[in-house]
């Protein structure tokens, strides 16, 4: 089955509609599997470099709603017992999540981090930030001033789309460490690879709705070493 490039993230599969595992060849899609068995559709990304390595994409505001809604469901679940005062969503495919977390929990607001330079900001607020999307860096992430009263000495969780590399949230971390903010926790839709777990300090604070591997070339398409 190939889908075309606006069918991705669309629906939601039946479980066990897809192959999975190591060894299973995968060309052109890989079948995520959501908490319940359910599965998801994502395109395979040719990773920059040698070719040889790939990884399965999620653009979070291109999803259906009932892909979006599944995965907010999913961090709800996970995050229930954590018992967050405030949400915090990271730019830029993390605020929507955030915001319908926050939601769910029966919050009144979320606190959106920022990557645009206002007057108001301040320097000493802000990280560099990049990522395995964006590897040239060039931008900063922001925490409005204004918004610390809303986070001091709150149970805070924060959340984002996708942990890959780890480089944006360990500096995301970074940002929060300098205003005095440790959160209780890092919800993700997607955990890409491993890699990330060498970047992120407490890595075990982090978990995603699902898991997805870091893909090796073969005749045919693409497979997976990961048990």
């Amino acid at each position: 089955m190939t889908l075309a490039p606006h069918d991705f993230w669309q629906q939601i599969f039946a479980l066990g509609s897809y192959a999975t595992g190591p060894g299973t060849v995968h060309s052109h899609h890989y079948p995520a599997t959501l908490p319940d068995g359910r599965q998801i559709l994502l395109p395979i990304r040719v990773l920059p470099g040698d070719g040889t390595q790939a990884v399965a994409s999620l653009i979070v505001n291109q999803a259906s709603f009932v892909v979006h809604d599944a995965l907010v469901e999913g961090m709800a679940a996970l995050w229930a017992d954590a018992k967050a005062d405030v949400v915090i969503g990271v730019p830029t495919l993390g605020l929507t999540l955030a915001t319908s977390l926050a939601r769910r929990f029966g919050h009144a607001r979320m606190v959106a981090l920022g990557t645009s330079r206002k007057f108001w900001y301040d320097e000493a607020l802000s990280e560099p930030l990049k990522s395995i999307t964006t590897p040239g860096g060039g931008k900063d992430i922001y925490l409005d001033p204004r918004m610390l009263p809303l986070l001091q000495g709150r149970r805070v969780l924060l959340v984002d789309d996708v942990v890959s590399s780890g480089s944006s949230l360990a500096a995301v971390l970074r940002l929060l460490d300098k205003a005095g903010i440790a959160p209780v926790g890092v919800a993700v839709a997607m955990e890409q690879g491993t890699k990330w777990r060498q970047a992120v300090p407490g890595p075990e604070r982090v978990k995603g709705v699902f898991a997805t591997p870091i893909l090796r070339a073969v005749d045919g398409g693409f497979v997976s070493d990961a048990a």
